[in-house]
């Protein structure tokens, strides 16, 4: 990682990084440390933005291989000779390969290799031309790799916020590379905000009985970091979701009754609100009901249950 971090890695950009007239924002999440929940993050986002305002077109695209981001909004089998991003990074337009998903959130297909992407990805700020190119007319959410590499700077270089999950004092250590990152590159750490997941207010971190949680917070403030007031608690119930029928489910509809459930709701209300795109007053949730997924052995039922379970969830909400 060192040469990552070196003066003469990356140019500086000053302007902008979202310039194409009608375009809307783009949100990285990034950590260069693992098991902090990027993708649980990036993939929720996305459903509770589409709930939060159904109005607005939601793009999610992950920059690996690991497909979680297809499994979880694919409604159709992979056909062969199928768009995926490295077709994108190819045609230097996202238009030709983007699929309408579960949740009515749009997705890219991932590309089964990185190689070859990467080597497209060499000049940082080619996924931002890219984006500006196709000018969604929403919000895109960039899951990226647990690395600083080339596809996760170019996520960096094209992003107008990003968020970085902390989940203890390991992710923190590693969040300061991508602020200094951030900071050699010209990009500026005011880009960036820190999300504090998987952490438990009950977990005792030191012999006075201080928990993780409140020394982490104290921590970032002395850093002078960004950060949400919002976070994400640890819960079994959310991680075995990840794990159900091979289909990833979202939190929203499948984990009712979890404090993971309203923080997310609090989460993306203060993310949208962050980039401009406050969600609308409180009001019953609207997440629509696209086309079902083909069945399959062992397939989730998700979507037939979306719209009772969506009811359940507006019913918990009301009042507050």
């Amino acid at each position: 990682m060192v040469g990552i971090l070196s003066d003469d890695y990356t140019p500086r950009v000053s302007e902008p990084p979202h310039d194409a007239p009608g375009a809307g924002p783009v949100l990285a999440v990034s950590s260069n440390k693992g098991g902090v929940g990027k993708t649980t993050v990036s993939t929720n986002l996305a459903v509770y933005f589409r709930a939060l305002r159904e109005d607005l077109p939601v793009l999610v695209m992950g920059l690996d291989d690991q497909g979680t981001l297809d499994r979880m909004f694919r409604l159709q089998p992979a056909s062969p000779g199928e768009g995926n991003l490295k077709h994108a990074f190819a045609g230097r337009s996202l238009e030709p390969v983007i699929q309408l998903g579960q949740y009515g959130v749009h997705f890219v297909p991932s590309p089964p290799d990185l190689p070859g992407l990467k080597a497209r990805a060499e000049d940082p700020l080619t996924l931002r031309r890219i984006l500006n190119r196709t000018a969604w007319q929403g919000v895109v959410i960039l899951d990226t790799k647990s690395d600083l590499e080339a596809l996760t700077r170019s996520a960096l270089y094209a992003a107008d916020r990003i968020l970085i999950p902390v989940a203890d004092w390991a992710s923190l250590e590693e969040a300061a590379k991508l602020f200094s990152l951030l900071e050699k590159a010209g990009l500026g750490r005011e880009r960036a905000r820190v999300l504090l997941t998987l952490v438990d207010a009950r977990t005792r971190a030191d012999e006075e009985g201080h928990d993780l949680r409140s020394l982490l917070e104290a921590e970032l403030d002395r850093r002078g970091w960004p950060r949400y007031r919002s976070h994400l608690s640890r819960s079994p119930r959310v991680e075995a979701l990840n794990s159900v029928g091979g289909r990833p489910l979202s939190i929203l509809h499948h984990a009712q009754g979890t404090s993971v459930h309203r923080q997310l709701r609090a989460l993306a209300e203060e993310v949208l609100a962050d980039l401009g795109l406050d969600a609308a007053p409180r009001r019953p949730l609207s997440v629509r009901r696209g086309p079902e997924p083909p069945s399959a052995a062992g397939a989730t039922e998700a979507a037939p249950t979306l719209a009772s379970l969506t009811g359940a969830f507006l019913r918990g909400f009301r009042g507050r």
